[in-house]
């Protein structure tokens, strides 16, 4: 039997692989929903036989050899699809020397295709390219794994007669980064459930991006976007205390934050900064590098950040961006200057659990404890995160 350690670097070796063996297959067959398919069935037959008779020299090719005979099988099974048994027949299985293209780039990029809203985008990437299974997504998002498989279903089936290239053209390469973006928001701070982050996910974002950015290291926005990810992903280890309640950013114990992750991170932020056009990855990196590069909470230079919201705000007019500056200003200025700017948000938010969460705070500034506890009662009510849930209640519960 093989140990657990085996067990576990045949795993991420598999996993390493199914999105270069999905791609070099969709690139071979032209369908992408037939590629996965035999793709998932190669990787069981992996998981079945290679502890028992030895990983091949060439893990990559045999996936794809077995793939391509497992497709060329059904299409040869299936009256129904004479036509591409014809078309298969007139092909040779690709070579164990498989030219080295990056498939898994070009997976990827497939599917952020503006075909796809942002959800089937997702769960797809996370599919296709990220390895995992069906049910692992279903249990991120907190749906059934029968609406998530149908997601990914009707996902694939759109983007069949899409072409398989290497797409970097703006639009496509703002919709990847935007994919990223979501999934790695997903995996810092889950919007339900029991968990406040799923490191699986944000992991997995940060993986991805920086084969992104591998291969447009000059690209200020890819250069940000990992920056920033780097950077939030370095606060994961304090987050949380030992059950998993939140601890908010000036209350954690920074010894614990990725040093590593920060020293990239800034560097990256830098680079990308100086790099125009100035974007909203690039902006946001920045920000978090402010509060990274600070061993106490007290010394953050919030008069820089209360700026760089102020040029985001400009660039993007995103409400979540206006309310992280009414933050810094309260910061800079006092709560009342956040109040006034949390005002119009009423309209552009109505009933946000997060506008209700930042008002509390501020009115724990100004001193007016019922007025908070009554918006942190608020928040918590409106918010799906049972981590955050319990720290907004427990929040107004301290202030009676």
């Amino acid at each position: 039997m093989p140990t657990s350690t085996n067990d576990r670097r045949l795993e991420d070796l598999l996993r390493e692989l199914t999105p270069q063996v999905v791609g070099a297959v969709v690139r071979w067959s032209g369908d992408f929903a037939a590629a996965e398919d035999a793709v998932q069935e190669a990787l069981l037959a992996a998981a079945t036989t290679w502890p028992r008779d030895g990983t091949p020299d060439n893990p990559k090719a045999w996936l794809i050899q077995a793939a391509s005979r497992r497709l060329i099988d059904e299409v040869r099974q299936e009256q129904a699809r004479r036509r591409r048994e014809e078309k298969a027949a007139l092909r040779d299985v690709p070579p164990e020397d498989v030219e080295e293209q990056d498939d898994a780039l070009r997976l990827l990029f497939l599917c952020c295709h503006p075909k796809l809203t942002p959800a089937s985008a997702i769960a797809l990437t996370l599919r296709a390219v990220g390895g995992l299974t069906t049910a692992e997504i279903a249990h991120a998002y907190l749906v059934p794994e029968a609406t998530m498989a149908q997601r990914i279903s009707r996902a694939k089936q759109r983007l069949k007669g899409v072409a398989f290239e290497l797409d970097t053209g703006e639009e496509r390469l703002r919709n990847v980064l935007h994919v990223l973006y979501l999934m790695f928001n997903e995996g810092y701070t889950s919007t339900s459930g029991p968990e406040l982050q799923r490191s699986d996910l944000s992991t997995e974002a940060i993986r991805l991006t920086r084969s992104v950015h591998a291969l447009l290291p000059d690209d200020g926005q890819v250069t940000g976007l990992l920056a920033l990810m780097l950077l939030s992903d370095a606060r994961r280890p304090a987050r949380t205390g030992t059950a998993g309640e939140l601890i908010p950013l000036a209350d954690q114990d920074r010894t614990l934050w990725n040093k590593d992750h920060i020293t990239e991170g800034v560097a990256l932020a830098v680079q990308a900064f100086d790099t125009p056009p100035l974007g909203e990855y690039q902006l946001q990196a920045a920000i978090a590098a402010l509060h990274d590069e600070v061993d106490r909470a007290e010394d953050t230079d919030w008069p820089q950040i209360l700026a760089l919201y102020g040029l985001l705000e400009d660039l993007s007019g995103n409400p979540m961006v206006k309310l992280n500056r009414a933050i810094a200003a309260a910061m800079v200025d006092g709560p009342d200057a956040g109040l006034i700017l949390l005002e119009p948000l009423d309209e552009e938010l109505p009933g946000h659990y997060r506008l209700d969460a930042v008002r509390g705070h501020l009115y724990e500034m100004k001193g007016d404890h019922e007025t908070a506890a009554r918006h942190f009662r608020a928040a918590a009510h409106g918010t799906t995160s049972i981590p955050e849930r319990d720290y907004l209640t427990n929040k107004a519960a301290a202030l009676r």
